[in-house]
């Protein structure tokens, strides 16, 4: 990644993201029920290696499939690259973890930006306290094979409700977690920062007693001021 785009990623909200892909087009952009479990000193951010889960079969889900290092789950954490968040498609299906506090740790040391999955996670509380971002639908004791069935590694997948790529970017903060197409997070970020900019001015002019008719959104006489403002403060 351009290094100034991580930069801007690593501190601007998801919220305002969000925004920044509305105006381009982008409605579904925000994983549904996918949260942090931890508080991180700042935005996860970095490009998506992916993990796709299907429903497991008993016969095939048995303890000793985990021994194969060739298993998707296992072999995904063992190959992520440095700074690459590692997501998993689950379905939505938080009866089963998807990773605990071993798996998590390997990654960690091996440099992973973050964690993303849909399913649960087992050992949140040892993990909520590490400082390997991880968001999932919650906490949940089963082991992956109870649930699910890793197929493929670095596909297409979905991930609460997004499509998610190789490679696409994402940022996840204490709201959640955002998919950004590669190809547009510099803009993006660019133009995420300008907004939260004009974001703070106009907050503490409503902070003040301004009304919200002509201030937010701003009218030109505000955009003015906030031009004044920004020269200011240099």
């Amino acid at each position: 990644m351009n290094p100034e785009t991580l930069a801007t990623l690593r501190r601007v909200s998801t919220a305002t993201l969000t925004t920044q892909m509305f105006k381009r087009g982008f409605r579904n952009v925000f994983m549904q029920g996918v949260r942090g479990l931890g508080t991180y000193e700042h935005n996860m951010v970095g490009p998506a290696t992916t993990v796709r889960n299907i429903p497991s079969r008993e016969d095939i889900d048995v303890m000793s499939s985990l021994g194969n290092p060739e298993h998707p789950q296992r072999k995904a954490v063992e190959t992520c690259k440095p700074g690459h968040v590692l997501v998993m498609d689950c379905r939505g299906d938080a009866r089963a973890a998807s990773g605990g506090d071993i798996l998590m740790t390997r990654l960690l040391r091996r440099g992973a930006a973050g964690v993303v999955t849909d399913g649960g996670i087992r050992d949140a509380g040892p993990i909520s306290k590490m400082p390997l971002p991880v968001f999932c639908a919650g906490p949940s004791a089963p082991l992956n094979i109870v649930q699910h069935h890793a197929v493929e590694i670095d596909a297409p997948i979905a991930c609460g409700g997004v499509a998610v790529y190789p490679g696409d970017i994402l940022v996840g903060d204490a709201d959640g977690v955002v998919v950004l197409p590669a190809h547009l997070a510099d803009a993006v970020a660019q133009d995420a920062a300008a907004q939260e900019a004009l974001e703070e001015f106009l907050l503490a002019k409503i902070d003040a007693g301004a009304p919200l008719p002509g201030t937010y959104p701003p009218n030109e006489a505000t955009l003015a001021e906030y031009e004044a403002w920004k020269k200011s403060r240099g």
